[in-house]
């Protein structure tokens, strides 16, 4: 009967069944959580880090995984992901494993931070337009205002927040005159919070070295209002 009320997880017996049933170990706790989304990502995380360091070696599975001395290592980063909601997850997530830096390490703002003012610099021009217009777009849903109004209408503390997370990137705020406005309308403090993700030398020559780019910029906003200077 011992065997019957034994964990399936961390291998201890109980004289009752339901002393089994309430029983919570640590091996039994991680596998319950398999389905959270921050263990998924920590999951997804840790099989690429083996994926990378140890490629001939079959891939990890989830009980490797709870078994892992490195679990809650790898559940902090998982849950630190889910609060950034980093721009193209899986790029950062191989800048991270390949930066070196110890995986205790690895949930710091200023390491995304790098990762994304680096990413904003050579990401596709549509890309970049395509996101920026979706954070315009959902911004002009909740005003009950145009898209195209946001660089004119838009809150500069929200607009700040939006430039810091890489919602709306320098090819359009730095592309377009409505854009290089509302830029004249925020604070010094403003302009120092944003100072690093719109590096101003690095985006001027950009857009004087890829013209066809900051055409289609210029002609993707102008065909959302023609009438109105951009």
């Amino acid at each position: 009967m011992a065997n019957l009320n034994k964990c399936t997880y961390c291998g201890k017996t109980f004289t009752r069944e339901r002393t089994l049933l309430v029983h919570m170990c640590e091996p039994k706790r991680r596998h319950l959580h398999k389905n959270e989304k921050w263990d998924i990502n920590a999951f997804l995380v840790f099989q690429r880090f083996y994926q990378i360091h140890q490629q001939n070696v079959k891939e990890k599975t989830y009980d490797d995984f709870c078994k892992s001395a490195y679990y809650n290592a790898f559940v902090k980063f998982g849950r630190f992901m889910m609060h950034i909601n980093p721009l193209y997850p899986e790029k950062y997530i191989d800048y991270v494993i390949l930066s070196k830096i110890k995986l205790d390490h690895w949930a710091r703002d200023d390491l995304y931070e790098a990762y994304l003012i680096d990413t904003l610099k050579i990401e596709p021009v549509e890309s970049a337009l395509q996101r920026s217009i979706a954070t315009m777009m959902d911004w002009a849903q909740e005003q009950n205002a145009q898209w195209s109004d946001y660089f004119r209408l838009a809150n500069t503390n929200r607009a700040v927040q939006h430039i810091q997370q890489g919602k709306i990137s320098p090819w359009l705020l730095l592309g377009c005159t409505a854009g290089k406005k509302m830029l004249k309308s925020f604070s010094d403090e403003q302009l120092q919070m944003i100072a690093k993700f719109i590096s101003l030398d690095f985006w001027n020559q950009k857009l004087k070295s890829y013209p066809a780019d900051h055409l289609f910029v210029l002609s993707l906003i102008q065909i959302s209002e023609p009438t109105r200077p951009y």
